[in-house]
């Protein structure tokens, strides 16, 4: 069998290995447009805080491992550019310019996703950058010390911004968040939100809500970005963190079916409309444990998790993942911040008929040393008491906590049984009565 893989971060290598391991006989290709191959994207915001630290440490195993140890013909450097579903063969091109084509039997396409870039005139020039890829992280890194980077502007408020507002301000580089909608985390309940706010504003971060931003401008050594009835922003860099999309055009030329928010569509053993071709990773869909419906939420352990899926349906396995919870965490400065499951206005859109509760409790037990405030909100359905989804935020105790959440949707729980789990107990950890026992006890009442 010659399995084709396009793409050599998580879903594409965990496939790769998996089926190298499993599958005897198999001859594996996998294509890569870059030179990283399998690496923590996740760490970048980490590693660029620290301006002494090579940002080629997150790479978790290099090319020549995979192609001496593993015997995986892996072509970095090679950017697939079609495919031909009925002749099963791709067809790219090299770092040099030269064509090339590769048949398969079977083909993975694990392609990622790309930072949303902003849709105005100057998003091109230099210093205006997105993060996602590694080679993303060096060229920031290479910037920031460069060009002596004073002040950066930050387009975006989500997970990736914020991670990013911390690393800058720990190099104490001055940092202004911008976005055109008018609330901070419009995803996150109010309380939670608000306390993740003051927790930013608090480090020396700028936040502007509700400015419509028109075009990037160079203004000497500087940029700057006019705005519509509010001050323009000056910086030495702009970082666009609007968010990801997936990098399905290349699936879509072929003819294969996308679904939610232009993802490829694939079932739960990772095939897609062609039965020759899967797709898997960021650039993939998934099903929602919630709703049962398709959803597109681009996280690390689903796209290793897939790769593996692949590999073993590949091997003659029956395989049908669950799907995703959405389980979520990021940190900000001194706080964390988590998620899973649905909000409230996601559930009304499902046809679910939600209830929620917002609670502050303590992070640990009374008068134990250290203890914190810690906001949880939880959602459940009153028709059938389910626990829909829950969000935390604190300076400790949600990283956690977000995986009993993530796991009682998987089991598809009621908010009452979940309120009988076996929760461990020790004060350095949390009250007698864990504040997610507590806040599904309100939420009870509430539905």
């Amino acid at each position: 069998m010659k399995f084709l893989i396009i793409g050599a971060d998580a879903a594409g290598m965990s496939a790769a290995s998996r089926a190298g391991r499993n599958i005897p006989g198999i001859e594996i290709t996998v294509l890569e447009k870059t030179r990283d191959v399998s690496y923590s994207a996740c760490g970048m915001p980490y590693n660029i805080a620290d301006p002494n630290r090579d940002i080629d440490d997150l790479v978790v195993r290099d090319a020549r491992t995979f192609r001496e140890k593993q015997g995986i013909r892996l072509l970095t450097g090679h950017e697939a550019t079609s495919i031909d579903p009925e002749a099963r063969r791709v067809f790219g091109k090299d770092s040099s310019g030269r064509a090339f084509e590769e048949p398969y039997d079977k083909l993975l396409i694990a392609t990622g996703a790309s930072p949303v870039m902003p849709d105005m005139e100057g998003a091109d020039l230099p210093g205006v950058m997105g993060l996602k890829s590694l080679g993303d992280g060096r060229k920031i890194k290479a910037w920031l010390r460069e060009r002596n980077v004073r002040k950066v502007v930050i387009m975006g408020m989500g997970y990736i911004a914020l991670e990013m507002c911390e690393a800058l301000r720990s190099r104490a580089i001055e940092v202004e968040m911008a976005k055109p909608g008018p609330v901070f985390l419009p995803r996150m309940a109010k309380e939670l939100s608000e306390a993740i706010r003051k927790e930013t504003e608090s480090h020396g971060a700028v936040l502007r809500m509700g400015v419509e931003m028109k075009r990037i401008e160079p203004t000497g050594n500087a940029l700057k970005i006019v705005c519509e009835d509010s001050p323009d922003m000056e910086a030495d860099m702009v970082l666009a963190a609007m968010g990801v999309v997936p990098n399905s055009a290349f699936a879509l030329s072929a003819g294969l079916k996308t679904d939610v928010a232009g993802a490829v569509a694939a079932d739960r053993a990772m095939r897609t409309s062609d039965p020759h071709i899967y797709a898997a990773g960021d650039c993939a869909d998934a099903f929602h444990v919630v709703t049962g419906k398709k959803t597109w939420i681009p996280l690390a352990l689903r796209a290793n998790r897939a790769g593996w899926a692949v590999a073993d349906h590949l091997a003659g396995k029956d395989v049908r993942l669950p799907g995703v919870a959405g389980a979520a965490v990021f940190k900000v400065f001194d706080f964390e911040a988590a998620q899973a499951g649905v909000t409230q206005r996601e559930a009304v859109k499902e046809g679910f008929d939600p209830a929620s509760v917002t609670i502050k409790a303590r992070s640990r037990a009374h008068a134990h040393p250290g203890a914190s405030e810690i906001w949880i909100h939880m959602v459940g359905d009153r028709k059938n008491g389910r626990l829909l989804g829950a969000q935390m935020a604190g300076r400790e105790g949600c990283a956690h906590r977000i995986n009993a959440v993530s796991a009682a949707l998987s089991a598809r729980m009621t908010v009452e049984a979940f309120s009988q789990v076996d929760f461990a107990y020790a004060p350095p950890f949390g009250p007698v009565w864990d504040p997610l026992l507590t806040t599904a006890g309100q939420l009870m009442k509430k539905m």
